[in-house]
């Protein structure tokens, strides 16, 4: 049957956590009020635990989670996430890369880093251990899964990231490494690596660079986040292939908003170098009754 990865992105756990007035002295405060004015109605629990649930009976082999798995930066949420994490999935099935909001301000991806740790590491840890988390490598079967982090704090009303010269170094020695190995590469990042997939406030920078590596070195697939949307791209690869960038919409987006509503993309992979077989399936909770599952979207990408 294959290697079946589920990919979910933009948790953003809620409700926030009391907070204290002294914590909103920042870049907060624009965050906070946001939350109250729109998300705290859009993105909810329900919608979250429903796809919870159905990931559980799902089983994919694997899942991957591209971000943005807080709101504002707080301790607490740091906290919150970390205990959610290890109370719904195991660390050896489930990669974890963070999102902007997972850097919200200045020393929250540090925090972050080390409470998620297991989530997001070499498969021998030693990334972490040595302070350079990213990009890290976890091998499952014929499955190269690479994580990038496109996380950086910002000012207040920008939700950018980057990726710089530094992880594009590693990210190319990974990409050889795994290519050699005749394994099938999956790079995840919570940022889409493509121009105009989000407006000027909210974009990557670096993404010459990304895309740059991607057109030497090749990867698979590139799974992403951030936009809340169910993104389809296609990025060169080596001699004129393309690699699909697949983005998918927030995993707490509560049914018949502005966004589409929560999703989890299914990759079912097999096959070997040159003839590769990968196909997508969206599961999207049902608008009407925030229970079920519709298939939403059902593709060939390899094969």
């Amino acid at each position: 049957m294959g290697f079946t990865l589920a990919h979910i992105s933009d948790v953003h756990l809620g409700p926030l956590p009391k907070t204290k007035l002294r914590e909103l002295a920042s870049k907060r405060i624009t965050g906070y009020i946001n939350w109250r004015r729109n998300r705290a109605s859009n993105l909810g629990t329900a919608a979250l635990n429903s796809l919870v649930g159905e990931l559980a009976r799902d089983n994919a082999d694997h899942l991957a989670i591209t971000g943005d798995l807080i709101n504002i930066g707080l301790d607490a949420e740091v906290v919150a996430a970390a205990e959610w994490l290890r109370d719904n999935f195991d660390p050896v099935e489930t990669t974890v890369v963070p999102g902007n909001h997972d850097a919200y301000i200045a020393g929250t991806l540090a925090k972050a880093i080390k409470a998620w740790w297991p989530y997001m590491t070499n498969d021998d840890q030693k990334n972490y251990v040595k302070g350079e988390t990213f990009p890290f490598l976890r091998v499952r079967e014929n499955v190269a899964i690479i994580g990038v982090s496109s996380a950086v704090a910002t000012p207040a009303f920008v939700a950018a990231g980057r990726f710089g010269k530094r992880q594009s170094v590693k990210l190319i020695n990974l990409l050889e490494q795994t290519r050699k190995a005749g394994l099938f590469r999956v790079v995840l990042i919570h940022h889409p690596p493509v121009r105009n997939a989000t407006p000027p406030q909210k974009r990557l920078y670096g993404i010459g660079l990304f895309q740059d590596v991607i057109r030497e070195y090749g990867a698979e697939l590139v799974l992403h986040g951030h936009t809340h949307l169910p993104q389809r791209h296609m990025i060169e690869g080596p001699e004129g292939a393309k690699v699909p960038v697949i983005g998918v919409p927030s995993a707490s987006q509560s049914g018949g908003g502005r966004k589409p509503a929560a999703t989890y993309n299914r990759f079912v992979i097999s096959g070997a170098p040159d003839h590769w077989h990968c196909t997508l399936t969206s599961h999207s909770v049902n608008s009407a009754t925030s229970a079920t599952f519709d298939v939403t979207d059902s593709r060939t990408l390899y094969g």
